[in-house]
């Protein structure tokens, strides 16, 4: 059984040096920002380093929810819709409005982890 803290996260990654976004998704998003980065395989991120967390959505313990989550984003295939959700003004609805549980982490991840990169 689950502990009941056990939580998903939607997280957004951002290359300064290719001006590409990364969606993702991990119960631990600051552990997996730092494998993105560091991670020996020839992977998709690994082509586009440095990558930096913009914003992190918790969405709760549900794995396939937040999977749902995930791939809706993606196959919006939508730059603007990224730009929105890592902008702390910006109040998702509709699907999207589940990523809202505990906003202030979206604003406290940009000031954290922009000063430590």
């Amino acid at each position: 059984m689950r502990d009941l803290l056990f939580m998903y996260f939607i997280y957004i990654l951002y290359s300064t040096p290719t001006d590409k976004f990364y969606v993702g998704y991990s119960d631990n998003p600051w552990r997996r920002v730092h494998e993105h980065n560091t991670k020996p395989f020839n992977t998709f991120t690994s082509k586009f380093r440095p990558w930096v967390l913009k914003a992190v959505f918790e969405c709760g313990p549900n794995k396939a929810d937040v999977m749902q989550i995930e791939k809706f984003i993606k196959q919006q295939k939508s730059r603007r819709l990224i730009e929105k959700l890592i902008d702390p003004d910006f109040i998702p609805d509709g699907l999207l409005a589940r990523l809202v549980r505990v906003p202030y982490i979206r604003m406290c991840v940009n000031l954290t982890f922009d000063l430590m990169v």
